[in-house]
Parts: structure tokens; C-alpha cells; sequence
């Protein structure tokens, strides 16, 4: 009996609720979750859980506690022994099955219309112009691995909270302005941007400030024996983690009202130009700099951790500027506001269509000077994230040119072990992608 994509897709990962990609030891998941088991077991792995091990699971969550996490794959009926064998039984198979079932069954009674993601490189209904249905996401040609999906969106809707399509006159600013709206309606307008910038970003960070604040530094002999991992073993970790952490920007821009009205050709250029900046901005987050350390693979290190990878420069220059930006003491709704602004940057190469995607970024930047003002700040706050950019944009390239090193020593490992969506992301051109006119 085969199960296909499509008949499992329906239904929600068992562990998060993230959209499913099929049956992974035995039960249906997600690519994140199929990973996170299968690592958890091939190393043997421990984990404790800084609260009271009863954390909530789910997709925005899901990277806060491996310890519950792990606990729920089991609860749930993962099985240890997949991982090693790779088998179900057919007991379990019909089991699955009942539940598609059973599960397609509701779905219909309601009424509520089933939905695959397309092809790759098949148009959407609205793209090849027939049909109403809704805007496909994207969807980067990759085959999936035991680690990571591609990057997909497809069957995420995004949620309609502001109609960039009539917002000009809310906007009266640049070459955009009708000149019409009065100054209470624009700041209503800036307001409202960056309140659901601002509560997108929340939902869609790896950790909470008040969870890292209970988490400590790694020992001297846990230092060691990160020092003492092979360069091409601690470069796949490193390539993991930020992953884990590029899904969650993926999420965060497709809540950005407007970028999922984009085409997908644009969409694809901006997540994998500025997918990596975004992570970095993210990263004052989780940075301590009086201890100069980040919050990494379950408690804060610093730069020496890191060490086995070979690329002290890219390390210390990634400190500093994750101090510099700890430096300006930005608030969650002005971090929120310029990650949305550097991810949509008008200057990428490979837009389609740069004036719809510099329409969008000024709107963004035009909120967040409002809110830099509405919090007193400083006046020349605003001009100092400015120079960030092209410090984060030196920062990639120094990262592009590590990676480039690292994969002309281990290509083996990289093609093998690294995840696909880190090797589409940093390891692709965008003209070697085959799309659709949009």
C-alpha cells in the first residue's frame, strides 16, 4: 500500500502541526520534526528541559525545548527502531490509512476544498490564467533530505490584514504619494503595519527573551569537545542550525503583508539574498554582549566554540556585529520592522519586478521611522540601521566565500550531509532556476 504526498499532506504534522510531508517513523510529521527524531537518535542525544517539562509543541515553538519535543515524538508513537530499520508494519500502514480516511471524510462534510501544492514548475490557477483559486507559494526544486524540505510555502495562505493594493492613500510619501491622506490617517496606517509586522515576527522567532535568560554557558570541557569536532562534522551543525532558523524567516515573510502578492520569481530572490541577513539582525536576540556569547545548540557560547570551523575572521566579525547591533538597544517592534525592511530589499539581482518590491520596502521603512519616533529615540537611530546593511551584506559575502572553501576541501559532505534548503540557498544562483512568468 503507498501512501502519496497529496493523501498525507491533509494532515497536520502530529508533533508541531506544521504542514506534513509524509510518514516518518511511523508517523505522520513534518520535514522539521522527521529530522529532529532521526538526529536526536543517531547521536544518542539527551536533552533537559529548563522548565517544568511540560512546554507546549508546536510549529512557532517547537525549537524552544528538545527535551519535550523529543518526548512528544515518542508519545506520539515514533519509533526508535524506524530509524535504524527504515520500516513500517502493516499494521501501522493501515492504521495511516484509516486515519486519511477518516480525516478526507471530515474535510468533505464540511465543505472545505481540498488543496495540493502544484508541481515544480507548474504554473498556479491564477498564473496560467485560468481558474480563481488562490496565489501559489513558492516552491524551490529540491529534493527533500532526512534533515530539511525545500523551501515551500505552497498551502500556507497568507492572512489578508492590509491591502497593499489600495494603500497608496494611506501612504502619502516618495514618488507613491497622492498627497491626499491626512497625517492622522498615515500614522494610523504606519501603526498598523508595524503592529502586524511586529506580532509576525514574534510568532515566528526561535526563542523567547525570558526563556534564554534562564540558560547558561557552555562548560570549558563542552568548549573542548566543539573544538575537537572535525571541521567538516561541525560545519554540518552549523549549516543545521541556521536552517532551522531560515524556516522561521520563511514564515516571517510570508506574514509580511504584500510579499506573498509578489511573483514567485521575486519572492525566491529576496528569501535567498536576504534570508541569511535576516538571521543575523535576529541574532541580538539571543546575544549576550556582556559575555560576548550566542545562544547555540542549547546554551550561549562564544567565539570560541566555534573554532573547528576555520573561519575566525567570519566568527569575529559576526560577534561584532551582533554587538553593535545589542549596542542600539532596539525594542521587538523596531528589530521586527528592520528585519522586514532588509529582507525586502529593491537592489537584489534577478527582480522582476523591483518597483512593486521597492513600493513595499519604503512603506516598511516609512513605519519604522514612525515607530523609532512614537519610542523617543534616538534621531539618528534610524541612519545607523541604515549602515547595517551594508555591513550585513559584507558579512554574506564573507559567509559565500567560507562556504565556498569549506565545499572545494569536503564536497562529499556538502552534497551529502549538508540540508538541502542551506545548499539552495547559499550554494545556487537564482539563474540557475527555471520559473514561470509571473
Amino acid at each position: 500500500m503507498r501512501f502519496y504526498h497529496a493523501q498525507i499532506e491533509i494532515i497536520p504534522c502530529k508533533i508541531c502541526g506544521d504542514k506534513s510531508s509524509g510518514i516518518h517513523y511511523g508517523v505522520i510529521t513534518c520535514e522539521g520534526c522527521k529530522g529532529f527524531f532521526r538526529r536526536s537518535q543517531q547521536s544518542n542525544a539527551t536533552y533537559s528541559c529548563p522548565r517544568q517539562k511540560n512546554c507546549q509543541i508546536d510549529r512557532t515553538s517547537r525549537n524552544r525545548c528538545q527535551h519535550c519535543r523529543l518526548q512528544k515524538c515518542l508519545a506520539v508513537g515514533m519509533s526508535r527502531d524506524a530509524v535504524k530499520f527504515g520500516r513500517m508494519s502493516k499494521k501501522q500502514r493501515d492504521s495511516l490509512y484509516a486515519e486519511v480516511q477518516k480525516h478526507r471524510l471530515q474535510q468533505q462534510q464540511q465543505q472545505v476544498p481540498l488543496r495540493t501544492p502544484p508541481s515544480v514548475g507548474s504554473p498556479s490557477p491564477d498564473e496560467s490564467g485560468g481558474g480563481d483559486g488562490g496565489r501559489g507559494g513558492l516552491y524551490l526544486d529540491i529534493q527533500p533530505s532526512p534533515d530539511q524540505s525545500g523551501l515551500d510555502v505552497n498551502g500556507i495562505k497568507p492572512e489578508p490584514l492590509w491591502d497593499y493594493g489600495h494603500s497608496d492613500e494611506f501612504f502619502p510619501y516618495c514618488s507613491f504619494s497622492n498627497g491626499d491622506a491626512s497625517p492622522t490617517a498615515t500614522t494610523a496606517a504606519h501603526d498598523h503595519l508595524a503592529q502586524i509586522i511586529s506580532k509576525s515576527h514574534l510568532e515566528t522567532c526561535q526563542y523567547l527573551r525570558e526563556e534564554l535568560q534562564e540558560m547558561s554557558c557552555f562548560l570549558q570541557e563542552e568548549v573542548e569537545k566543539f573544538q575537537n569536532k572535525p571541521q567538516e562534522a561541525m560545519w554540518q551543525l552549523c549549516a543545521v542550525k541556521i536552517t532551522d532558523a531560515i524556516q522561521y524567516v520563511v514564515e516571517f515573510a510570508k506574514r509580511i503583508d504584500g510579499f506573498m502578492n509578489l511573483c514567485q520569481n521575486d519572492q525566491i530572490v529576496l528569501l535567498k539574498a536576504g534570508s541569511l541577513e535576516v538571521i543575523l539582525v535576529r541574532m541580538c536576540r539571543v546575544f549576550d554582549p556582556q559575555n560576548n556569547t550566542v545562544y547555540f545548540d542549547g546554551k550561549f557560547a562564544g567565539p570560541d566554540v566555534f573554532k573547528s570551523l576555520g573561519c575566525d575572521d567570519l566568527i569575529a566579525s559576526v560577534f561584532d556585529f551582533a554587538k553593535s547591533m545589542c549596542s542600539l538597544h532596539l525594542e521587538e517592534e523596531e528589530i521586527a520592522l528592520f528585519s522586514a525592511s532588509v529582507l525586502l530589499s529593491a537592489d537584489r539581482s534577478w527582480l522582476r519586478d523591483k518597483l512593486q518590491v521597492e513600493r513595499l520596502q519604503q512603506k516598511t521603512e516609512s513605519a519604522l521611522q514612525h515607530v523609532l519616533q512614537k519610542n523617543h529615540r534616538d534621531d539618528g537611530l534610524f541612519e545607523k540601521l541604515r549602515t547595517k546593511v551594508s555591513a550585513l551584506r559584507s558579512l554574506c559575502a564573507l559567509h559565500s566565500q567560507k562556504l565556498s572553501a569549506f565545499r572545494a576541501v569536503y564536497p562529499d559532505t556538502v552534497r551529502t550531509l549538508f540540508p538541502p534548503l542551506y545548499k539552495e540557498l547559499f550554494l545556487q544562483t537564482c539563474s540557475t532556476i527555471c520559473w514561470n512568468q509571473c
